[in-house]
């Protein structure tokens, strides 16, 4: 029984199907299995109980918690190579009388140390049937959005306390080893390029991911190497677009997670009435009207739930009205289809509702001013003269929070390329922000101009013209990556400003015309996939419109599947960085951006 997934994480779940749960597979043997906190989260990400069931498994345990024994059965170790996992497996199987289970299967999700491998070898050796990398170290975040398992990677790539140490370069090659643990589930090599710029990160970067492919494809199970497919993998740093991080999104998705207190994908809300019932909801891509409508328009979400609440409600009234017996049994049989449709439906308005309510009381009034700022111009296409004269109301405005206000001088300051020591002083003493200026001049850190100097010009990626494409005036801003999604396409990236780190992928001619040709209509929607990718990876994550942009470029060039890294420490475009307390912190503040 296949789980209801698609994308990335049927892969995962395919890839896992065939290394761990068909690699010791018994007719009609039930096993355990024993997982540490990253396989417990990765495979919540890709199946669910009943598929476990269906593989003969039904005991999930935590491997770093005391059991009880259960000598007559066999257990599947399905951990990550650390000490604290490996001593949970040694510690079941300390003496053969007193194991908790009757032989261990034990995979690893990546590169196992000599160190444990030899802890384990002379402690439980016996016990142990299989032993095995299998070589996932990320998560499917969505269908097309991975994250790594590098959950203080922000802060050790662009803390300043760091510059001279070894640590960047250590999570830098954590990092590249995770995506090729990616590239390699997606049966990749892609050619690795990069966006040059004042930063060295996206060259070090992709350098690091390039030799890590090379070393993994000479040393893969079929000992062989694996040329460069008709992919490309894109490493860009975050600084490379801040005014996307910054940004209030109107689409459904960025505007719930900026707006609502959405933690781990869980809405919660109240049913109507006077005894209204507090109740939980998962955003998740097994719901399929979620997956329909979280990259459109709030507008045009608030108009299509009550057509469809509308349309089920008449259908369900067309069959009552049919009073036969077979009728009825057909109503019957429908009616847990409707619960759960219309269940949903609610959901989904409740959400919207959530959303438009927060819009209404304040983020209307911003949302001009901020896109105005951004694009340079206003509605009408008339360029904006003086940025200080669109910012201004927004600062004298009281019922706007201080949190917003620094969003929007952030946007001046990035419209401006960077202002002066002396007006930033000002805007910051005016606006009474003194607190979180740090929110502001942190950005210094990921090469952005916050102070204006002639050195400090950077080179902005040339825009494409979107004049004819149909907006709504409180949402034209395009983030840039879509921008350069769509020129790697259609293979007009600049190699002087986006060098490769190899040769460049074979035949890769970006829009895939010739793969089109080659295949009919009946299997080139299958086929798709397989003809080429563009990965995309952000230092320092992306945000919800940029992981919306990657859908939709997918849906208009056929024949590329656009796959792109969100990490879930980047949850908006403020900076925070302190020196109190046991350590100095880089992060981005939780929760509100267009993220």
């Amino acid at each position: 029984m296949a789980p209801a997934v698609r994308g990335l994480k049927s892969l995962v779940w395919q890839k896992l199907k065939s290394l761990v749960f068909d690699d010791c597979r018994k007719e009609e043997e039930w096993k355990i299995i024993l997982l540490d906190d990253y396989t417990t989260k990765l495979l919540s990400l890709c199946c669910k109980m009943t598929d476990l069931l269906a593989e003969g498994i039904t005991v999930v345990e935590n491997v770093y918690k005391n059991r009880e024994p259960v000598p007559h059965m066999k257990a599947i170790y399905f951990i990550t190579p650390t000490k604290k996992s490996v001593d949970g497996l040694i510690d079941d199987f300390i003496t053969k009388s007193s194991s908790r289970y009757k032989a261990a299967y034990v995979y690893f999700t990546d590169f196992c140390p000599d160190n444990l491998f030899n802890k384990i070898k002379s402690s439980c050796a016996k016990s142990i049937r299989r032993c095995k990398e299998i070589n996932i170290s990320f998560f499917p975040y969505e269908s097309q959005v991975f994250t790594l398992n590098v959950p203080d990677a922000f802060y050790r790539c662009y803390s300043p306390t760091l510059e001279k140490t070894k640590d960047k370069d250590a999570v830098m090659q954590v990092m590249a080893e995770q995506i090729v643990t990616l590239c390699a589930t997606l049966d990749e090599n892609p050619g690795v390029r990069y966006k040059s710029g004042p930063s060295d990160k996206a060259s070090k970067l992709a350098q690091l991911v390039e030799k890590s492919l090379e070393n993994y494809y000479k040393t893969d199970e079929k000992s062989q190497i694996k040329a460069k497919t008709h992919s490309q993998l894109i490493i860009i740093d975050r600084g490379f677009d801040p005014v996307s991080t910054v940004l209030h999104e109107l689409t459904f998705q960025a505007m719930a997670y900026d707006l609502l207190p959405i933690e781990n994908d869980t809405y919660k809300y109240k049913t109507e009435g006077p005894a209204g019932k507090e109740r939980e909801a998962i955003l998740e891509e097994d719901d399929e009207l979620w997956v329909k409508i979280r990259h459109k328009h709030i507008a045009d979400v608030i108009e299509e739930i009550p057509k469809l609440l509308k349309e089920v409600s008449s259908k369900r009234k067309a069959t009552e009205g049919k009073l036969s017996i077979s009728a009825l049994a057909q109503l019957m049989k429908k009616m847990p289809h409707y619960r759960k449709e219309i269940s949903r439906q609610v959901v989904h308005l409740n959400l919207a509702e959530d959303c438009m309510s927060k819009f209404k009381s304040n983020i209307e009034r911003l949302c001009k001013t901020e896109q105005d700022l951004a694009l340079g111009t206003d509605a009408e296409g008339q360029k904006v003269k003086d940025s200080m004269r669109v910012l201004l109301p927004v600062l004298l405005n009281k019922s706007h929070e201080s949190y917003d206000k620094i969003r929007a001088i952030l946007l001046y300051i990035f419209s401006t390329n960077g202002t002066t020591q002396e007006n930033l002083d000002k805007l910051i003493q005016n606006v009474q922000i003194e607190t979180d200026s740090d929110m502001i001049r942190n950005w210094k850190y990921l090469d952005v101009p916050v102070i204006s100097s002639s050195a400090a010009q950077q080179h902005k990626h040339q825009r494409r013209d979107r004049s004819s494409e149909e907006t709504y005036q409180l949402s034209r801003w395009t983030p840039i990556i879509k921008d350069v999604m769509e020129d790697a396409i259609e293979n007009k990236l600049d190699s002087k400003d986006w060098p490769y780190c190899s040769q460049c992928p074979p035949t890769w001619n970006g829009s895939g015309a010739v793969s089109a040709r080659q295949k009919t209509k009946a299997n080139y929607q299958d086929e798709r996939k397989s003809s080429a990718r563009l990965i995309i990876f952000v230092i320092g994550g992306i945000t919800y419109s940029e992981m919306r942009s990657a859908y939709e470029v997918s849906q208009v060039y056929k024949s590329c599947e656009v796959v792109i890294e969100w990490a879930d420490f980047l949850q908006a475009g403020t900076i925070a960085y302190s020196e109190s307390g046991p350590g100095s912190s880089l992060c981005f503040k939780p929760g509100r951006a267009g993220t």
